[in-house]
């Protein structure tokens, strides 16, 4: 598989949860129509105070109303911008058009007998990055809108805190908190359409983050990143697009017939990031450092780095272990299932195959398409880990009641394998691995069912 593209100025590093996006606390006052001083010169409290009264003129009304909203379409024009700046993203042609209906067309075909799910009915599409993004955007946003409201709450209340404190500013934590809350969101906002927009560069089809992420099932490819994938290969560019069509409808065809699965999958995100707890005291430790006179514009650059790696590095609660735990044992299981049934479809007719699947292996053991995304947002370490072993578990089901049983397993959430299934696939198929969930998981299951049918 050819290397992902990197950017050196973008990439992440283990120290920098924020996604290598620079945004000093000197921008946050710009948004609000703050000056700055000059490189060198002490921030003025009265100026601030009389720039902020400025600021409250020119409005003409309080600004409590938008407080912790994110603006979704800046943020879906700042994920097309950076699709736009990662190389060039041409509309699919006709021609490409039609040779994806006709990969997917014959994946269909070698589906039938690979599994029960019947095909979806919507015909297949050809996407640009920038048509990914706006085909998805609505539950990226219903993944991430939870984490919100607590990161701009968190930020207004150090900041009001800090504001109470000092003589020339009391009484003016009502007015100016809420504009830091809407300052907190707009940062989340330009960060996620920078993750989003670099996903768009990776994602080979609509379902390649193991997620539905569109309103209808419809298989869908992206052909300036299948040709990508397939850089470096050695192998014919047919196989690659046959291959990778035969992994996204087998999803959807999944994801399709399943009914609780997609829901289920997003509420565990959603339940995930209502939990996130940002670390007031690190916030407070920040600003401590620095005392309310004779702070530089240098201070205040190095003081808006703290603030955000501590807004974007939340700590992780014992419940969202737990809810990680179920998450990715769930997205083992559909990419195990997946691996399954494609190796069981291409297994008379597919010679290439073989090494298509270990290239995907190696593409998510390295970190899949969405692992970057949730744990630059929501410090999420979304990976698949036991694909292979969840593989193994569906073949083993597949050897013992043939595909019919395999799928029916799929039928309930409460018949789901659980990650000690895992470690003793024969155990589950032979019914004597002890797979009951204890009652934590059992409250958490129902939990989640109740939010994924609201």
């Amino acid at each position: 598989m050819a290397d992902r593209p990197h950017d050196d100025e973008g990439e992440q590093g283990p120290d920098d949860p924020f996604g290598g996006l620079n945004l000093p606390l000197e921008q946050l006052f710009a948004q609000l129509g703050i000056p700055m001083p000059h490189e060198g010169e002490p921030l003025d409290m009265s100026a601030l105070l009389a720039s902020l009264q400025s600021v409250m003129a020119r409005s003409g009304q309080a600004m409590t109303t938008d407080g912790g909203k994110v603006n979704w379409d800046f943020a879906k024009d700042m994920a097309r911008k950076v699709v736009a700046s990662l190389g060039p993203d041409p509309t699919p042609s006709s021609r490409q058009r039609h040779d994806i209906a006709d990969s997917v067309h014959l994946a269909e075909l070698w589906l039938n007998d690979a599994t029960v799910f019947p095909a979806v009915t919507a015909p297949p599409a050809a996407w640009s990055r920038a048509e990914w993004v706006e085909n998805t955007m609505s539950t990226w946003q219903s993944m991430v809108e939870p984490i919100v409201s607590t990161i701009a709450s968190s930020l207004g209340e150090v900041m009001g805190q800090r504001m109470g404190d000092e003589p020339e500013l009391a009484g003016m934590q009502q007015m100016f908190q809420p504009m830091l809350q809407q300052s907190a969101s707009s940062m989340f906002g330009v960060q996620f359409g920078q993750a989003l927009g670099k996903l768009a560069t990776e994602v080979v089809s609509a379902t390649d983050v193991a997620m539905p992420l569109t309103g209808r099932p419809q298989v869908a490819l992206l052909p300036t990143n299948l040709a990508a994938f397939g850089d470096g290969l050695d192998l014919d560019e047919r196989d690659v697009v046959l291959y990778l069509s035969l992994r996204e409808a087998a999803r959807q065809r999944l994801f399709a017939d399943v009914g609780w699965l997609g829901p289920q999958l997003v509420a565990f995100v959603q339940h995930y990031a209502r939990e996130i707890t940002v670390d007031i005291s690190a916030l407070e430790e920040s600003f401590d450092e620095y005392g309310p006179e004779g702070v530089s514009v240098e201070d205040l650059a190095q003081l808006g780095d703290k603030m955000r790696r501590s807004l974007f590095a939340p700590q992780r609660t014992p419940e969202q272990t737990q809810i990680l735990g179920r998450l990715e044992t769930l997205l083992a299981l559909v990419e195990g299932w997946v691996d399954d049934v494609v190796a069981q479809a291409t297994i008379r007719f597919m010679p290439a195959a073989g090494p298509l699947a270990e290239t995907v292996r190696r593409r998510r053991a390295a970190g899949g398409p969405a692992e970057q995304v949730f744990a630059s947002l929501v410090g999420l370490e979304l990976r698949p880990r036991r694909s292979r072993d969840a593989a193994n578990l569906w073949a083993a089901l597949r050897a013992d009641r043939g595909v019919e049983g395999r799928d029916a397993v799929w039928q309930h959430p409460d018949s789901m394998p659980s990650a000690r299934d895992l470690d003793d696939p024969l155990g589950f198929v032979s019914g004597d691995s002890g797979s009951g969930h204890d009652d934590l998981d059992a409250e958490l299951a129902k939990l989640l069912d109740e939010e994924g049918k609201g």
